[in-house]
């Protein structure tokens, strides 16, 4: 299914007969409270205090650099024009 747009919905909405408004609402509204409380792992890191923020991207560094180190021989067997 390609991207719905609010005017769909909306249109879509105008369609039902009145009874069943009440059951639509509820169920957009779920849906709205439950996007609302799952927060996607970059905006919730962009939400925490910049110290915090650089503390973790710090820590990411330390062991980013210890994965290269570990496996600079490994990277060598297959990327032999690495300078």
């Amino acid at each position: 299914m390609g991207t719905i747009t609010y005017t769909q919905v909306q249109e879509l909405v105008k369609q039902l007969p009145p009874t069943k408004l009440p059951q639509a609402y509820d169920m957009l509204a779920e849906l709205a409270e439950k996007e609302a409380d799952t927060l996607s792992p970059q905006l919730a890191f962009m939400e925490l205090p910049l110290s915090e923020r650089r503390q973790i991207m710090a820590q990411q560094a330390e062991q980013i650099a210890a994965h290269y180190e570990q496996t600079a021989d490994e990277r060598e067997e297959w990327q032999p024009y690495a300078l």
